[in-house]
């Protein structure tokens, strides 16, 4: 075996292509500058905020190699796809500002781009850290993304949420992790399930659903059930219970929003749903 090459000589390969990386914030000023400290190996960052009301921007305008730009948020897969069409570089690393990427993952993503992709987009896999400790139960022990990817070939597809990359061919799964720090707090996270919640609910409203006994009642419940005792988070002491809890009333909480719109609806009154992005060329490859 040929000696191991350190980060910067796998930075330094003339024969790499270059990489951009994307990612996107909003009030991240905890998280952005660790995020974009994990990737300053790459040959362009850019930072997409969505009007951020804390110290964010400031963070990012530390790093005077990074780009920052703005834009009105209609959800992640949105964001991204308008990202994509903003960088210089054909193949893309895309993060969210609780995201980190792990030096072994960095130069095993560079060497794979010095050796010659096999495909147009990857896996990665993510250890997910949670007030301090890594869940390794209750499904997040298998999360993996497709993040690494030719921007050519890979487009989001238009939902509001859970949006997964449609990428060309096989999409392998590269060996190391990124590393994520889903919540910080407690408040911080219900914050989030809330905002999912109403962003899922008006998707399904979209797509015409409905909320009936079986949504509210027993899909919560399931939920539960299944993640902490079918997938073992329990094995996670007090944070698996507490994670799973929080899926669970996440699941609830999307599913009454959903039966609110439905009631009021029936009543005749107007639904007002979070936007959404119209504009079709957000979501259709750019031509070659």
């Amino acid at each position: 075996m040929g000696k191991r090459r350190s980060l910067e000589e796998l930075v330094e390969d003339p024969q790499r292509p270059r990489v951009s990386v994307i990612i996107t914030t909003y009030n991240e000023e905890v998280n952005v500058e660790d995020c974009i400290r994990s990737v300053l190996w790459a040959d362009e960052v850019l930072v997409v905020d969505s009007f951020s009301k804390d110290g964010t921007l400031e963070r990012v305008r530390a790093f005077p190699t990074v780009r920052l730009e703005q834009r009105e948020y209609y959800g992640s897969a949105a964001q991204k796809n308008w990202s994509l069409d903003r960088v210089e570089h054909d193949w893309v690393l895309i993060l969210d500002a609780d995201e980190r990427v792990p030096e072994t993952l960095a130069r095993e993503i560079l060497r794979l781009l010095i050796a010659g992709p096999k495909a147009y987009g990857y896996y990665l896999r993510r250890r997910n850290i949670v007030l301090g400790r890594e869940i390794r139960h209750s499904g997040w022990s298998t999360d993996k993304v497709i993040r690494l990817f030719r921007r050519d070939k890979g487009r989001y597809p238009n939902r509001r949420v859970h949006a997964d990359l449609d990428v060309e061919g096989a999409v392998p799964v590269l060996k190391h992790a990124l590393l994520h720090y889903t919540f910080r707090s407690m408040g911080q996270y219900l914050e989030k399930l809330q905002n999912y919640a109403e962003w899922g609910a008006a998707q399904a409203f979209r797509e015409g659903k409905d909320a009936g006994f079986f949504e509210l009642g027993l899909r919560p419940l399931w939920r539960f059930i299944r993640t902490y005792f079918v997938q073992l988070g329990i094995l996670d002491g007090r944070h698996g219970l507490v994670v799973c809890g929080l899926q669970a009333y996440g699941t609830f909480i999307k599913y009454v929003r959903l039966w609110d719109y439905r009631v009021r609806q029936r009543l005749g009154e107007e639904v007002e749903l979070p936007p959404f992005d119209e504009d079709e060329s957000t979501w259709q490859l750019p031509e070659s």
